[in-house]
């Protein structure tokens, strides 16, 4: 694994008059914070460490492949397939989970979350009019949330599942239209490209939360950490 190089990590922000962290649950799988954890090559992201105990750190060696960085912001250009990968072991998701972004996409099509060494295994934005993530769990056939309304741009978004139901939300509100059943096991290792080096992200982000739960507590609390960003 990349030794992640003390020296050129960002110092971690303090949310103003927050008290819950991330790091509070036990459920915490991964924590990509904002603006900590970075590693640089000049002005692009070679590590972002993750600050959950699990150590699922996201590496780029190829430094064309590097997304940039700037004041707490990591830019992908899909046309560089720029993109982040764990070196050795995957994040798995068997029962319910959480997931938390603070993320601008200026294209559809794009993987954010997926996974670069096992096919069928994806979030990405999709529709003709950027209102949809398509997903896929386990081999299964793509499966989409809807946005009730309006578009995907600069947000902060949750994706949840509780007992096999997905649910999307956008900005704090649950995007009720479409909430499928989706069982299986979720296996994430990059950010910004699926397998393989395909529907690459256009955009920028923010920070990344992964938690093995689902409640409305947590649910609450994400939102109002990431709106914070």
């Amino acid at each position: 694994m990349l030794s992640l190089k003390q020296g050129l990590g960002l110092n971690s922000i303090k949310t103003s008059g927050s008290t819950w962290s991330p790091i509070d649950e036990a459920s915490l799988e991964a924590w990509y914070q904002n603006n900590t954890g970075i590693t640089l090559n000049g002005s692009d992201v070679s590590a972002w460490a993750d600050s959950s105990t699990n150590s699922f750190n996201m590496l780029q060696a190829v430094a064309g492949e590097q997304p940039a960085f700037s004041a707490g912001i990591l830019t992908f250009a899909s046309d560089d397939n720029n993109n982040l990968q764990t070196s050795e072991t995957q994040i798995s998701l068997a029962g319910d989970f959480t997931l938390g972004l603070r993320i601008n996409t200026s294209t559809t099509n794009g993987a954010f979350l997926a996974d670069n060494t096992t096919a069928n295994e994806f979030f990405k934005y999709s529709g003709a009019t950027n209102n949809r993530i398509a997903l896929k769990i386990a081999g299964s056939a793509s499966t989409n949330l809807d946005l009730d309304s309006g578009t995907f741009g600069d947000d902060y978004i949750v994706i949840t599942r509780a007992s096999n139901v997905i649910t999307l939300y956008k900005n704090g509100v649950a995007q009720t239209g479409t909430t499928p059943t989706l069982s299986g096991t979720c296996l994430i290792d990059c950010i910004g490209i699926r397998r393989t080096d395909t529907n690459g992200f256009d955009g920028t982000i923010k920070e990344i939360q992964i938690y093995t739960s689902s409640n409305a507590t947590l649910i609450g609390n994400i939102n109002t950490r990431l709106a914070s960003l």
